[in-house]
């Protein structure tokens, strides 16, 4: 088996940033931050892995997996006969898959700012009387199969202000790093909050829209509750044909029979170019209802190269409340 280092260059400042066969920058010098380990085709990472992000090239580390089940719209279910009365409707049967929560190095986040979030994990204030949101930064949700893991020698492998405070260097283990209670404790009293339950996944002309949607609690507003939900979002270009996202269209749901149409320019004020350099965007944004649960779908517009334009479908997903009475989230103060 070949061992392979893990480079990145080094420029005079401290940002960083790692190398996946492009052009090596002017004035930059190779510095070799771990060696790769084997994929795990089976199991799951655990706590204190390393990694990088195989669509993003961002350094991390894990700090817990979750469980997920992906409804895959790509993925054609065995024809059944349909029942009487039935109009064809497209049943998508959900597989378990593993997602974790994790750690990003601050070095990287600016360099990889215009193609991911790095604030993607939001919390509702703890103001009563607020509908504002706080952003705990440098956190992200990774499929399984976007982990590139890699080993180090250092015992802070990762900038990050929760790094310490969360995980600790023991040479004993197996990845080297163990949780801290505060990590322990504060998975638990915030996992209502940071669990993903459901992703929704589907492509149209080889652009894939996968939708994470994440509840954020309840709000008393003007005598009457609103339910707050956030949703991530990734756009991935599957082809080799350079598009770009110029509009959205939704169509928001309420249990309460309101539905709402929402056109705009981009997302979150960005019209992002999907090439195969640069192939994936990803993203996060919120809604409120005043029902404890609803429906969200929709098209991106995308546009080619020659001027022409065709939709891209948001697979439809369902907001549902927790159904159990939580406390409000706990943030991380220590």
């Amino acid at each position: 088996r070949v061992t392979k280092k893990i480079n990145v260059y080094q420029p005079s400042c401290s940002s960083v940033w790692p190398v996946f066969g492009r052009n090596r920058p002017e004035g930059k010098v190779l510095e070799t931050v771990g060696v790769f380990e084997a994929l795990k085709q089976h199991g799951k990472y655990e706590t204190g892995q390393l990694f990088l992000h195989s669509v993003f090239g961002y350094r991390g580390i894990v700090l817990f997996p979750w469980h997920a089940r992906i409804y895959d719209r790509d993925i054609i279910p065995p024809i059944k006969p349909e029942p009487p009365g039935s109009h064809g409707s497209k049943e998508v049967k959900g597989r378990t898959h593993t997602y974790y929560q994790v750690l990003i190095d601050t070095r990287d986040c600016p360099h990889i700012s215009q193609r991911s979030q790095t604030e993607a994990v939001t919390f509702l204030a703890n103001h009563d009387d607020s509908r504002a949101l706080y952003a705990i930064p440098g956190l992200d949700y990774v499929s399984h199969e976007d982990i590139l893991p890699y080993n180090s020698t250092e015992q802070v492998p990762i900038q990050h202000e929760l790094f310490e405070r969360f995980l600790m260097f023991n040479p004993d283990k197996t990845p080297p790093f163990s949780a801290r209670d505060t990590l322990k404790a504060w998975q638990e009293k915030n996992h209502p909050w940071l669990e993903l339950s459901d992703v929704h996944r589907e492509t149209t002309e080889n652009i894939r829209v996968t939708v994470i949607p994440f509840y954020m609690g309840m709000r008393d507003a003007q005598n009457s509750h609103v339910y707050w939900w956030r949703y991530c979002i990734r756009l991935e270009n599957m082809g080799s044909e350079v598009v770009q996202l110029r509009e959205r269209h939704w169509r928001i749901f309420s249990l309460s029979g309101t539905l709402e149409t929402v056109r705009g320019r981009g997302v979150v004020g960005r019209e992002p170019v999907l090439s195969k350099e640069q192939p994936a965007f990803q993203y996060s944004s919120h809604v409120s209802l005043q029902a404890p649960s609803g429906h969200m779908w929709g098209t991106f517009r995308i546009e080619r190269t020659d001027g022409s334009h065709f939709d891209v479908r948001i697979p439809p997903f369902s907001l549902e409340s927790n159904k159990d009475d939580k406390a409000p989230p706990a943030g991380y103060t220590f």
